[in-house]
C-alpha cells in the first residue's frame, strides 16, 4: 500500500534551498498544507509545481518548520529505515577515526548524518545523547536502543546511555528540559557520571552529567595533537583551558611550562585532576578572566610565554551578534600577538558557524595589523572527521583553527 503523508507546499525560494541540498524549510516558506498532522510527524514537501522535494519532521513550534530527513519518495520511515541510517553513521566513524579513536568520538552529528537535532557522543563505555528536534524525540524510544544494539553487535562495550537534554533550545521546539540515564535492556542507571577516556594518549575523567554540552569537546581532537611539536621546550599559555585538553597536549609535547587559564574554578579543578591523572609536573593553573589577564600582562610587560593558545567559547550564537563577536575575537588575538615575542607562536580558533572562515581570517588580518606584526601560517585546520562537514549545509562547518608564527 502506498504511503500517505501530509503534503506541504513551499515557495520557489524554499524549493531552491532544498534542491540545493539544504535540509531546512522555514515557516515563511510554506504556502499550503494539505492534510492534518501532529508536531513531530513526517510530512512530504512539494514545490509549487507539485514536484516532490523530500520528507521531514514538521514542528509548528519551530522557526525551522520542516527538517528534511529523506529525498526518496519511496522511503518508509520504519525501524529498518533508521537502522540503515545508524549503521551508515557508525560505519563512517569506524572508517575515518580508526579502531582506537572510535572509542571516543561523535557517532551522530545531527543534520550531517540526516538525524536533525541529534547528537550522540561516545566516551568509551558510555554514550551521551542530546535531542534538539521533536521528530527525533518521538522515535528515541527505539532509536537509542538501536544504536546500542549496533555497537554491541560490533563487539563494543556499552554500559550506559545518558541523556543531556538540559538545554533551553528544546523549549523553543516545544519540548521540556531534563537529563538522566536512559532506561533499557542491559543498560545501567547507577553509574556516578564519571567515565575515563583516552585521547591522543592522554587520559581524561569525563563528567557527562555536569560537564558542558555532553561532557567533553571531541571536535578538537587532532588540533590538540597538532600543537604538541610546537610546544616542545616552550613556555605555553593556554587561555580558556576549560578541562585542560590543549594544555595537557602541550605538556605531553614536553613544554617547559604550561599555564592553564580559565575563569571557572570548577573547570580548573577538573583540569588539575586530569594533569595529576597523567602525572604531568610541567603545568600550573590560574583562575582569571582571559581578557583582563592579557591586558594586565601587557601593561606590566610581564609575558614570559612564547606560545599562546586561544580556544574561547563561541562569542556569537546568532547572526545578530556577529559584529560584537568580531570585536571580541579581535581583542584577544591582538593582545596575544602583542604579548608574544618575535618568533613566538599562536594557536587560535573559533567554534561558531556564524563566524565564517573568511570573516575569521579578516579578523586575524586586522588584529595583526593593529598589533604591528606579521603572521606566518603554519597550519589551517577544522573539526575532526567525526563531525563531518556537508558543503551544502554551512551550519555543519563551524570550527576554524589556525597555528601561526609571529614574525
Amino acid at each position: 500500500m502506498a504511503r500517505e503523508f501530509t503534503k506541504v507546499t513551499i515557495t520557489p525560494k524554499g524549493e531552491k534551498h532544498i534542491k540545493g541540498g539544504h535540509p531546512w524549510v522555514f515557516a515563511e516558506e510554506i504556502t499550503e498544507v494539505s492534510g492534518s498532522y501532529e508536531n513531530g510527524d513526517v510530512v512530504d514537501v512539494y514545490s509549487g509545481k507539485n514536484r516532490y522535494l523530500g520528507s521531514g519532521y514538521i514542528n509548528d513550534n519551530s522557526k525551522i518548520r520542516v527538517r528534511i530527513i529523506s529525498r526518496n519518495a519511496n522511503d518508509k520511515f520504519d525501524e529498518a529505515f533508521y537502522e540503515r541510517r545508524v549503521r551508515y553513521a557508525i560505519d563512517y566513524r569506524r572508517t575515518v577515526m580508526g579502531d582506537e579513536d572510535f572509542k571516543c568520538c561523535r557517532l551522530i552529528f545531527g543534520e550531517a548524518d540526516s538525524f536533525p537535532g541529534l547528537t550522540v557522543d561516545r566516551f568509551n563505555n558510555v554514550i551521551v545523547v542530546q535531542v534538539l528536534s521533536l521528530g527525533v524525540e518521538r522515535i528515541k524510544h527505539f532509536l537509542i536502543p538501536m544504536i546500542v544494539k549496533v555497537l554491541r553487535e560490533q563487539g563494543e562495550v556499552i554500559d550506559a546511555v545518558y541523556e543531556r537534554n538540559d538545554v533551553s533550545i528544546r523549549e523553543r521546539e516545544g519540548m521540556g528540559q531534563y537529563k538522566g540515564f536512559f532506561v533499557g535492556d542491559g543498560l545501567r542507571t547507577d553509574l556516578d557520571g564519571i567515565t575515563r577516556i583516552c585521547e591522543n594518549g592522554i587520559l581524561y575523567n569525563v563528567d557527562y552529567i555536569n560537564g558542558q554540552k555532553t561532557g567533553f569537546f571531541l571536535d578538537q581532537k587532532y588540533n590538540r595533537m597538532a600543537i604538541r611539536k610546537i610546544a616542545k621546550g616552550r613556555r605555553v599559555l593556554d587561555c580558556f583551558t576549560h578541562t585542560g585538553a590543549f594544555a595537557l597536549n602541550a605538556a605531553a609535547g614536553e613544554a617547559a611550562l604550561v599555564t592553564a587559564v580559565d575563569i571557572s574554578e570548577d573547570a580548573l579543578k577538573t583540569a588539575k585532576g586530569n594533569a595529576e591523572l597523567n602525572k604531568f609536573e610541567n603545568m600550573e593553573f590560574k583562575c582569571a578572566n582571559v581578557f583582563d589577564l592579557l591586558t594586565e600582562m601587557k601593561e606590566n610587560k610581564s609575558c614570559d610565554y612564547d606560545f599562546i593558545i586561544l580556544d574561547p567559547p563561541a562569542f556569537t550564537k546568532s547572526s545578530a551578534t556577529v559584529k560584537s563577536a568580531y570585536r571580541g575575537y579581535k581583542e584577544i588575538n591582538m593582545k596575544a600577538m602583542k604579548l608574544l615575542p618575535r618568533g613566538g607562536y599562536l594557536a587560535t580558533c573559533s567554534c561558531s558557524h556564524f563566524m565564517p572562515d573568511d570573516l575569521f581570517r579578516k579578523m586575524l588580518s586586522d588584529a595583526s595589523a593593529d598589533a604591528g606584526v606579521s603572521l606566518r601560517q603554519i597550519e589551517c585546520r577544522q573539526q575532526s572527521a567525526d563531525h563531518p562537514i556537508l558543503w551544502n549545509v554551512p551550519e555543519t562547518d563551524y570550527l576554524k583553527f589556525y597555528i601561526f608564527q609571529v614574525v
